[in-house]
């Protein structure tokens, strides 16, 4: 996956104010306002546990954690947006299986699969959505991103010359030509620039939309 894509995490977009039972408590606060979205500190809060169950990690709930749990949930409400706007079409369920398919992997049984998810207070209901997003996010940069992103040989060059200088320091021979690695190193610089791109999206998208902090300690 690529880094500026790593980041990117699932966020639901809500035209609501907040979730209210008949009593007035309210059980799930905004923490964030989006242009006319919302996230909650429950969004927040899933995000946290979802990143943690997929990267193997222990959940920390701390405010750090959670700011930066908030700033991947914003950008998610901007790239929502975007597809929105765009009418991107959805995939379908299907598209996530195979991801979770291989996540349970990680695991002996059935059982400790559902210990594990209980562990890190999330559900698989809330797993399938996560991979389903993922690719859908993973399709649209690349939809929305690849067309634009030329590599001129001259940057080909200049990068095989520096994995030339890497090689030599490490007396890995025969040192491959760079015709043998064009492609490679293409398609890494092409990445590269596809993160750069989004990177300048989300910064000048951030500029468009109204974002608003309920919780200072996210800002």
């Amino acid at each position: 996956m690529p880094p500026a894509a790593c980041r990117l995490l699932p966020v639901a977009c809500l035209l609501l104010t907040g979730f209210w039972i008949l009593s007035g408590e309210i059980i799930d606060r905004i923490a964030i306002s989006v242009g006319n979205q919302v996230v909650t500190e429950n969004q927040i809060d899933e995000e946290i546990r979802l990143t943690a169950f997929l990267n193997q990690e222990k959940v920390d709930l701390d405010n750090a954690e959670r700011k930066k749990a908030a700033g991947r949930l914003i950008e998610q409400t901007l790239v929502r947006r975007e597809m929105e706007f765009s009418r991107y079409p959805q995939p379908s369920a299907s598209d996530a299986a195979q991801s979770l398919e291989a996540l349970k992997a990680r695991y002996k049984t059935e059982v400790e699969y559902q210990q594990a998810l209980a562990a890190g207070g999330i559900t698989e209901d809330g797993l399938k959505r996560r991979l389903l997003w993922q690719a859908t996010l993973l399709r649209f940069i690349d939809y929305r991103f690849r067309p634009g992103i030329q590599i001129p040989d001259a940057e080909v060059q200049a990068a095989y010359q520096q994995q030339l200088d890497k090689w030599k320091q490490e007396g890995i021979q025969p040192v491959p030509s760079l015709e043998d690695v064009r492609s490679s190193i293409e398609q890494t610089l092409t990445e590269q620039h596809i993160d750069q791109a989004l990177d300048r999206w989300l910064a000048d998208t951030r500029t468009q939309v109204a974002i608003r902090f309920r919780d200072e300690a996210l800002e």
